[in-house]
């Protein structure tokens, strides 16, 4: 029976809380490692250098959070809702604290800059707080708490990029992983608190990221996802300053791994996702059709309260130049509905640009003010709930219908897909992704098997989904 409700694990929210753990010898003595993870990509791959560090001094993962000496939750400051679940797990941890004293509860990530007080002094909730950029002290602030002491380090780096920290890959099918290859961001859009909570931008060594990329090739990992806030204004210089790379050279770079090794990337920015970029994914095979190009807002004045540094003619300009140099391209979005002073005539101006691009997909979600921004210093949040609400149902309306569009393009072809693994519901069907990022089901058959490539011919599909049959 083909499952219909594969879940589409592009979609974050799909994985939000996931206990991460890795698959190693169980050691009796062991220390053991509890770790959640909530928001983006990067905090989940943030997740895996913590994990990297800690094995380094003893620690083992555990999915069962009962079972740990020290337990993690890896933060998200983006949305309020992000919030209201990391106190609500943090009460739930705080149970388990006062059965078993001697455990240890730490909170990481870009809520813990923000939060450290309220976290640490106030409300009592933890004994570790920890930065983005200070999970190498991890370690000694776990030694601090253990000889009767809170611990706190929130320092942002200019330099720091894990680059020598080969990650544990946790909760992985052994096929695609991510690499990160910039902390931070130098944007300052009105509504996001990551440039305060992840600091200024910085590019890793672009030949260790060839060297993660080669080192999960040989393992058998078959895609990577080139993570970063602003991947386009990747730019790494040598210490002796004769070699630049761009993030044009570093896509080719990686690419050229293996024409096996399929590659992504995420997220591009429209001010500065360039031609070059597009004719180098038009140029490789297994670089994949797909681009996230988050618009926001459909009016140039909205885009400019938020701090966005483009308007809507730029933002159309880039899609018209991804349509042209790579035809077919998938393309997915992210939309704030009911931004400070957004009036009923800007908010369809973002609707006609979803008729306009027709995106295979969107993250779509209403204005929540978020503390320490821009926006929440200087913009009323003026804006009914029930009509950011109201907003919000009619993106979703139009993008729903614009998602199956995109994908009844593809039932009659014959897709080129990375089996991913067993679909959820049943152990007798494969899932996986073409190149354009869409889930596709389909009947498992002998002497084919999870990590390998197949031609399935697409069927039929649902507004989500993709489904057919190897051929």
């Amino acid at each position: 029976m083909i499952d219909l409700q594969v879940q589409d694990k592009t979609h974050d929210e799909a994985k939000q809380g996931e206990a991460l753990i890795l698959d190693t010898p169980v050691k009796a003595d062991a220390r053991k490692l509890y770790i959640e993870s909530y928001g983006c990509a990067m905090n989940f791959a943030d997740s895996e250098i913590v994990a990297s560090i800690l094995s380094e001094t003893g620690f083992e993962t555990t999915g069962d959070y009962h079972q740990a000496d020290v337990i993690f939750i890896n933060t998200c400051s983006i949305r309020e809702n992000a919030e209201t679940r990391v106190r609500n797990r943090l009460s739930q941890f705080g149970v388990e604290k006062r059965r078993n004293p001697k455990l240890i509860v730490g909170v990481l990530g870009c809520m813990a800059e923000r939060l450290k007080s309220k976290f640490l002094e106030e409300e009592r909730l933890v004994d570790v707080v920890v930065g983005p950029d200070a999970y190498r002290d991890l370690p000694n602030l776990i030694e601090q708490v253990e000889s009767g002491h809170k611990a706190v380090n929130v320092l942002l780096s200019r330099e720091e990029t894990y680059a020598d920290i080969s990650p544990v890959r946790l909760n992985s099918n052994g096929i695609t992983a991510f690499i990160s290859i910039t902390r931070g961001c130098n944007n300052m859009c009105s509504f996001c608190v990551v440039p305060f909570t992840r600091g200024r931008e910085r590019s890793r060594d672009a030949h260790s990221i060839v060297e993660e990329a080669k080192g999960l090739f040989e393992a058998g990992y078959r895609e990577v996802t080139l993570l970063g806030q602003n991947v386009d204004s990747y730019t790494w210089t040598s210490e002796d300053g004769t070699e630049t790379i761009n993030f044009a050279q570093l896509l080719e770079q990686t690419a050229l791994v293996n024409p096996d090794l399929r590659v992504r990337f995420s997220t591009s920015h429209p001010k500065d996702i360039t031609d070059e970029v597009l004719h180098t994914i038009a140029k490789y095979d297994n670089i994949c059709n797909y681009i996230h190009l988050p618009v926001q807002s459909g009016n140039t004045r909205v885009l400019e309260l938020m701090n966005r540094t483009y308007t809507r003619e730029w933002y159309i300009n880039r899609i018209d130049a991804i349509k042209n140099i790579i035809p077919g391209c998938a393309i997915s979005t992210d939309i704030i509905a009911g931004f400070c002073t957004e009036t009923e005539e800007e908010h369809q101006d973002t609707l006609s640009m979803l008729d306009y691009v027709k995106y295979d997909f969107a993250y779509n979600f209403t204005y929540s003010e978020r503390p320490g921004t821009l926006a929440a210093r200087k913009l009323e949040d003026d804006i009914p709930e029930e009509v950011k609400k109201r907003r919000l149902a009619e993106i979703l309306a139009k993008q729903q219908a614009h998602s199956l569009l995109r994908l009844q393009e593809w039932v009659g072809k014959t897709v080129r897909v990375l089996i991913e693994g067993t679909s959820k519901k049943s152990d007798k069907d494969y899932c996986g992704r073409g190149d354009s990022g869409a889930m596709a089901i389909f009947p498992a058959i002998e002497g084919v098997k999870p990590g390998e490539y197949a031609n399935v011919l697409i069927e039929k599909c649902t507004s989500a989904t993709l489904i057919g049959k190897i051929v």
